[in-house]
């Protein structure tokens, strides 16, 4: 594995990152209305109960 593959591979990660975030700010500044009917919240829920799940059975 070559040092410029790592690097591409890393900057994939950082700009699929980047992005995701980006569209989870401009969902959070929808109005709370639109967000319902959009789903935003119910996908943001159930992200971050995963995330939380993975995080305790790490600490246990």
């Amino acid at each position: 594995m070559s040092v410029l593959s790592s690097i591409g591979r890393i900057a994939t990660r950082y700009a699929a990152a980047r992005a995701r975030h980006r569209s989870e700010r401009i969902l959070l500044s929808l109005p709370v209305e639109l967000r319902k009917d959009v789903g935003f919240p119910e996908l943001f829920d159930a992200q971050n109960s995963r995330r939380s799940a993975a995080v305790s059975a790490k600490v246990i």
